[in-house]
């Protein structure tokens, strides 16, 4: 029997070999990390000969990471086994190290080229070392070393010329972290991929493997942190017992130079701490921060810090007690400076009890506390003023606050963009808010600037993403969302990258390098989150998504209990036209933007028709760029997203049998989903906007399925993410 079925399995073997897929079934659990070994026969000759052998003379936790993560990919691309060693001894060597730990790196006398790095550069050269031809990964740091070693599997990944390599690289950020949404019972608020990947009840005896994949995927990318918990706080996670697990995420996440930092809740002195008071002047409630934070650090000696959501959406703050955001930040930031921790304190707030524009309240609230923080605090603000929509306006804060470090927060899971079944790739999303300019200090005075410190001179930098990751087996549910994951990471590495460059990169990496599977995969990807926002809320529309999950249309909602949490308070809609007045005869929120901005804003003539609506009450009948009125261009462009969906789709179906079919299946699915979505948002919109338009569909746009009570009737049940 043994033998029989050994004579049938190996022909399938080799067949499958021969195909060049792998022999397991590929569910996207290796991410971009997947070393497959390279097809074409001249890159794989060339790379054979330039690399031989590893030498690492360095012994430490994360040059072992470094080594491992070298020999496993190069062995992987490669496929043959490369050794690592501490002498060098033959040619197409890659020597790693940094000055102080390599003796065959300090020979190189690089310090003029090493000294503008920093702690987490690299340099990537081709030289000469004793005689031989190597590939020298060089640093400040071990760090650095791990970052540079990921590059240079990038550039084989890729397959780039490696033969006569001199550049370098530094991130432009100094804090890169992902804000994990996830609650200690497991559950992620808007987490679309399955349950938190961190089994609280197992730590802190067992470490599951997958969490040195997740900090590996991390490092690959530049991300130096990641925040475990939800901003929608419990005060649990600062007790003992949670403190030791999460040291031994720590401990796992160290040698990938991934810090942990935890989402502090203000009340946690009353919660956890038997205090009568949280107030932040208090001295018994300052004292009692300056012990937990000195616990914490007894148990994770390189903590990050904390970041906090307060006064905000029901959550506890120094404004219960009559003091400023300013107040309850400086109190866990001097706690937290003595062992060098940070403060990422959210400027998603705003108060139900203010009658004025959801848009203007962060900026009122903040605005007048620049430079009233510790040097150790930095504001965190969401790329727009409302609420992570599929498309916003940049937030007013950003230059608004020239004295304070303002940190960069990106959704990267999406709440708004319908959820995981819905491809949007959000790197033009990040893009278009990074290249944006505020002409804080005249033109040219961009959000990057801003974020990165430069514009205003700030050594203390940071940019955080909102998690997609669960513990699904490709991570992200979507296997296209790992592009947004990774294109986050290469943002806030590097803002300068173009969208196009780094969904090559993926592709490259996730796919295949052959131009028959990247060229479908980035027409597919390209325009996604532009097709989303057409068949979703184009022209500047926004909010109208369902009540509380935020999944599918409905911009019929009001009568809630906060006007700001419907729909109607954001597109008001009436018989004259549709959009939100924040010019100077509305709520003036343009008014927060610096001059420039806010002509271009306020201006209906000027303003960018993506905004209009945002900006803009518009008459119906209003003519646009296209010489089409607004109404007749509004159902144009709910039809044109569906029609991209379906192009999407099209071009989808030209990888068949180009890529694995696990991977196929999967997309063309949720593409599936996506389309019937898309029409469901264009029939749903329409039918209510026409109520007050009195207007006929224009040519071109398909009759709906239903009518409009069949589409207020739908009642999802059990969405995910909630």
């Amino acid at each position: 029997m043994i033998k029989l079925s050994r004579l049938f399995f190996a022909p399938l073997l080799l067949l499958l070999l021969a195909t060049g897929f792998p022999c397991r079934a590929e569910d996207g659990y290796r991410l971009w990390l997947r070393y497959d070994q390279i097809q074409d026969a001249g890159s794989l000759k060339n790379y054979r000969q330039s690399i031989k052998e590893i030498v690492l003379q360095a012994n430490s936790p994360v040059t072992e990471a470094a080594g491992q993560e070298l020999s496993r990919g190069l062995g992987g691309l490669l496929g043959t086994a490369v050794p690592i060693t501490q002498k060098l001894s033959q040619q197409g060597a890659v020597v790693a190290g940094t000055p102080a730990n390599s003796p065959l790196i300090a020979s190189l006398k690089l310090g003029d080229k090493l000294s503008s790095l920093g702690d987490e550069g690299y340099l990537l050269l081709s030289t000469r070392l004793q005689g031989k031809n190597v590939t020298v990964i060089a640093a400040n740091t071990d760090t650095g070393v791990l970052y540079g070693a990921f590059h240079l599997l990038r550039l084989l990944q890729t397959q780039q010329d490696i033969k006569n390599l001199s550049l370098s690289s530094s991130p432009k950020v100094q804090h890169r972290i992902l804000n994990h949404w996830d609650n200690l019972d497991r559950t992620v608020e808007r987490g679309y991929a399955g349950f938190s990947l961190w089994d609280w009840h197992k730590l802190p005896d067992y470490k599951d493997p997958r969490y040195v994949d997740y900090a590996r995927a991390n490092a690959s990318i530049g991300i130096n942190g990641t925040v475990l918990t939800n901003v929608n706080a419990n005060a649990l996670v600062l007790t003992e017992d949670y403190l030791k697990k999460v040291a031994a995420l720590a401990d796992v996440f160290r040698p990938w130079g991934l810090k942990v930092y935890l989402t502090a809740r203000f009340s946690a002195p009353v919660e956890i701490g038997g205090l009568e008071t949280a107030d932040p002047l208090d001295p018994k409630v300052q004292a009692w921060w300056t012990d937990k934070v000195s616990e914490i650090y007894r148990h994770v000696p390189d903590f990050g810090g904390f970041l906090v959501k307060a006064n905000s959406e029901g959550q506890p703050g120094p404004q219960n007690y009559g003091r400023t955001h300013a107040d309850g930040a400086n109190m866990m930031a001097d706690a937290l400076a003595p062992h060098g921790g940070i403060v990422m304190w959210r400027a998603f707030v705003y108060d139900n009890e203010v009658p004025d524009d959801r848009h203007k309240q962060a900026y009122n609230e903040f605005k007048p506390l620049d430079g009233t923080f510790r040097k150790n605090v930095m504001v965190q603000v969401k790329n727009g003023a409302i609420d992570f929509q599929p498309r916003e306006p940049f937030h007013p804060l950003f230059g608004a606050m020239p004295q304070t470090p303002l940190m960069m927060e990106f959704q990267i899971t999406q709440e708004y963009l319908g959820l995981a079944t819905n491809l949007a790739y959000l790197a033009p999303l990040f893009k278009e808010t990074l290249d944006s300019d505020t002409y804080a200090k005249g033109e040219g005075s961009t959000v990057a600037k801003v974020v990165d410190g430069s514009l205003h001179n700030h050594q203390l930098t940071g940019m955080a993403g909102v998690s997609n990751i669960g513990n699904d087996r490709n991570w992200t549910g979507h296997p296209l969302g790992q592009a947004n994951w990774y294109s986050f990471g290469r943002l806030a590495w590097d803002h300068s990258l173009s969208s196009a460059k780094i969904l090559d990169e993926w592709t490259r990496m996730t796919f295949s390098n052959q131009q028959q599977v990247i060229g479908p995969v980035k027409e597919v990807m390209l325009d996604s989150r532009e097709a989303v926002v057409n068949y979703m809320t184009p022209l500047g529309l926004h909010h109208i998504m369902g009540w509380s999950h935020h999944w599918g249309p409905a911009p019929w909602i009001k009568d809630k209990h906060r006007a700001d949490w419907t729909s109607v308070y954001y597109h008001r809609a009436d018989e004259q036209g549709i959009g939100f007045d924040r010019t100077a005869t509305g709520s003036n929120a343009v008014a927060q933007y610096f001059p420039p901005v806010a002509e271009k804003f306020g201006s209906l003539e000027k303003c960018p028709e993506k905004f209009l609506l945002w900006f803009h009450h518009v008459p119906w009948n209003y003519r646009l760029q296209s010489g089409r009125i607004l109404w007749d261009e509004l159902a144009l462009k709910y039809q044109s997203g569906v029609d991209s969906v379906r192009q999407m789709q099209k071009t989808w179906n030209t990888l068949e049998g180009e890529i694995d079919p696990e991977r196929f299946a999967h997309v063309k699915a949720f593409l599936a989903i996506q389309e019937k979505e898309a029409r469901w948002w264009r029939d749903a919109c329409l039918l209510y906007f026409q109520t007050f338009s009195k207007r006929p569909l224009p040519e071109g746009v398909e009759k709906p399925e239903h009518t409009l009570e069949f589409y207020m009737k739908q009642d999802a049940k059990f969405v995910p993410g909630i």
